[in-house]
């Protein structure tokens, strides 16, 4: 075994978060369902949650009817040999935002006023940061759920991720913030949706957004009064968790100059939020083909192939000094794990694909 399969290995036995993070078309979705696959080998029950908006996580799955906000456990060969378990889902973002108001509302009447107001259906749709947050609020619920003791976030590609990360900041900030204090200060002052066009701010408002929009807004502050205090304390717990111990980021690449400087980049604004790369997966790496003949070969069809073999080292030998530009960055710990998994020769989209990508990433015969 390997140092870097003793690494891997290790993550998963101590992890109960694991977030895979890395630019578009780097085979996150593998990877996070691959970890998946060899948690639940080692015992574990594994959860993989993909808050990334293309459906890729149910197709390197195998799963032909998709993924839901639900969990559904998956069938594995081997499953009573090892005790583990496999589960997936994917994120649906207003399931989420319901299921987080009707949890926090003081009776169900609350909850009914609040999934019934239009602003809400609005915000809950098209808000920006919305889906961000619920992706977290969604990891959070699952890191608590008893069926499970390790969750493997799927993220989207690094920029959105970086937002995934900030939501639970963003959300408490904003729950301090003075609008929202003002948007509350009806509610507060007890005064009803009739009244509002008595304040002077809030006329102002209306002038700009229209009245029967702010009508909507104010109806929902209104219907949301008493429920900040447990958003705000649900947003500090999941920043809690992200920067706990038992949370670990593991950073997806390939070999190439665009993907290398967007894992740099990611890298680099981790670092700035006090947290770390765990490990590195280089992905879709040109395999090893062995050393090359001592001597060229004299016939032409094998001097052609003996060709095509050393232009395959020298590829392999570029990939590994763009893929080094990454691991010599001060934002990754110079013993931080890393595996270089080789390119298949197709997708994944069954089990048993999924099975090579595990025995890659694990270094498994």
């Amino acid at each position: 075994m390997s140092a870097t399969r003793q690494s891997l290995e290790g993550l998963l036995e101590g992890a109960e978060v694991i977030v895979c993070c890395g630019s578009g078309g780097v085979g996150k979705t593998t990877t996070a369902a691959a970890l998946g696959l060899q948690a639940a080998r080692l015992g574990r029950r594994a959860v993989v949650v993909t808050i990334d908006p293309a459906k890729r996580l149910a197709d390197a799955l195998g799963v032909p009817g998709g993924l839901g906000n639900d969990p559904i456990r998956l069938s594995l060969d081997d499953e009573g040999e090892h005790g583990g378990e496999l589960w997936a889902l994917m994120l649906d973002t207003a399931t989420t935002f319901d299921g987080l108001v009707v949890a926090n509302a003081a009776s169900p009447e609350q909850a009914e006023r609040i999934l019934a107001n239009r602003f809400y259906h609005n915000v809950a749709g098209s808000l920006s940061g919305t889906q961000e947050y619920m992706a977290a609020e969604r990891l959070h619920a699952l890191h608590l759920d008893p069926r499970f003791d390790l969750v493997i976030v799927d993220t989207p590609p690094t920029r959105s991720a970086l937002d995934f990360l900030d939501a639970p900041g963003t959300l408490a900030r904003f729950i301090d913030h003075p609008l929202f204090r003002l948007m509350m200060m009806p509610t507060r002052r007890g005064l009803k949706v009739l009244n509002l066009a008595t304040q002077p701010v809030l006329r102002t408002i209306g002038r700009v957004v229209g009245g029967e929009v702010l009508t909507d807004a104010i109806a929902f502050f209104q219907a949301f009064a008493g429920m900040e205090t447990g958003f705000r304390h649900r947003a500090d717990e999941v920043i809690a968790l992200l920067h706990g111990p038992a949370t670990h980021f593991l950073l997806v690449a390939s070999p190439r100059a665009d993907t290398i400087d967007e894992a740099l980049y990611f890298a680099g604004r981790l670092r700035a939020t006090g947290l770390a790369v765990s490990a590195v997966v280089v992905n879709r790496c040109t395999p090893d083909f062995g050393p090359a003949p001592s001597r060229r070969p004299r016939r032409a069809d094998l001097a052609a192939l003996d060709d095509n073999l050393a232009k395959l080292h020298a590829t392999a030998r570029a990939e590994r000094r763009q893929a080094g530009a990454l691991l010599a960055d001060p934002a990754i710990a110079d013993d931080t794990p890393t595996t270089f998994v080789p390119t298949l020769a197709g997708d994944v989209h069954t089990m048993a694909a999924l099975e090579s990508i595990r025995a890659a990433l694990f270094d498994a015969t």
